[in-house]
């Protein structure tokens, strides 16, 4: 019952978020609201209470993003910061990094990006090529590689790297994940033109020797992959719950403007054309909402295995309904949809990423495909 019924608990943190978000709104200076909900507690709700967190999970952090997103003002780096490089420091991370870091991700004071898309390993995590060698006379690490699209570097304090090191016993790479600080020598980025409209720009990443210590490696070498999806799965929920509050953003628009909009003495929300449509697409935001919550209890309950299937569910779902709902909303609008005064128009290059990233659809109906149905690889 607990992923199909909100706990009052639950609908107190929703409506306390949600009127953080009317306040700052479509129009909000990020810095401004980031530093708020900071203060608020709402930015580390899943971290430890021990580090300054407020000792929940992905479950209570996902809610705080859906509904700033409802709201009209999303924290794009909420995926990033607490979600993905917070959880993995706070399961993994040494006592030095979690007193180090977690406290300033927990109130916003310091964000933290992630490193994990290169040029030529996109969907393919198995192909990275950022390698980490160790200095045998300082006992340092040594990375060197090439990252993509990785979002609020210019922000962000540090960057959690994923790069690859060599096992002494097999010679094969395994995934082991770095802390980065911001201005390493060596470490440098080159903003990417985006015409996506966003407060949080993409960069590429190049890492020429960068020279780390060797407390700069999070947990254990031994154990990359187990930490490294530790951290993806609560990004595809942040990610569901970045589409699910956007797509409610647009619906909200269009369903004030089908009541008033009047055309030949009636409201155009009165014909079934216009309003059947966002009936469908209010219907397939709740079921997304639905999967969302299952995968975020799994998590937090400890079942990696069961969250990574539930999670992949849901950002496909998410991402699915947030395109359709904000098509729909722009098309209800008609012109107006495509003003800067309704603030729909950006959302149609926006709602697109849920689709892309983390990652697509595609690669998660290949997850479905092979892991929940058994169908065999074409790959």
């Amino acid at each position: 019952m607990t992923t199909l019924i909100e706990s009052e608990e639950h609908k107190a943190l929703r409506a306390a978020v949600a009127a953080l978000g009317r306040r700052h709104g479509r129009n909000h200076d990020r810095e401004a609201l980031w530093s708020e909900a900071g203060k608020l507690g709402y930015l580390g709700v899943n971290l430890p209470e021990a580090y300054g967190g407020g000792g929940g999970g992905i479950a209570e952090l996902s809610i705080v993003l859906e509904e700033l997103g409802t709201a009209g003002c999303p924290l794009l780096m909420m995926v990033v910061s607490p979600a993905i490089c917070g959880t993995v420091i706070a399961r993994f991370g040494t006592d030095a990094q979690k007193q180090q870091w977690l406290p300033g991700l927990a109130d916003g004071t310091r964000t933290m990006a992630f490193g994990i898309t290169e040029p030529d390993a996109g969907s393919n995590s198995h192909r990275i090529t950022t390698t980490a060698r160790r200095d045998p006379d300082t006992g340092d690490w040594l990375l060197s590689g090439r990252k993509v699209f990785i979002s609020g570097v210019d922000i962000a304090d540090a960057t959690l790297i994923v790069g690859r090191t060599e096992d002494s016993r097999t010679g094969r790479l395994k995934p082991c994940l770095f802390i980065v600080p911001r201005d390493t020598p060596g470490f440098t980025r080159h903003r990417i033109d985006m015409e996506l409209t966003a407060a949080e720009k993409q960069f590429e990443l190049t890492l020429d020797d960068v020279r780390l210590p060797a407390d700069a490696l999070v947990g254990d070498e031994d154990a990359g992959l187990l930490q490294l999806f530790a951290g993806l799965n609560p990004e595809r929920i942040m990610t569901a719950a970045f589409a699910i509050g956007m797509g409610r953003y647009a619906l909200a628009q269009a369903i004030t403007y089908a009541r008033d909009r009047t055309v030949w003495n009636t409201p155009i929300g009165a014909h079934q054309a216009i309003a059947h449509p966002l009936a469908q697409a209010h219907i397939d935001l709740e079921l997304a909402r639905l999967m969302m919550q299952k995968a975020a209890h799994l998590y937090d309950a400890g079942d990696d295995v069961g969250a990574g299937e539930a999670a992949n569910m849901a950002k496909y779902a998410a991402g699915e309904a947030c395109v359709k709902a904000v098509d729909q909303a722009v098309h209800t609008l008609g012109g107006n949809g495509l003003t800067r005064e309704f603030g729909l128009g950006s959302l149609i290059t926006a709602a697109r990423v849920a689709r892309i990233a983390p990652v697509s659809r595609e690669m998660i109906l290949n997850y479905v495909s092979h892991q929940t149905l058994g169908l065999p690889k074409s790959y």
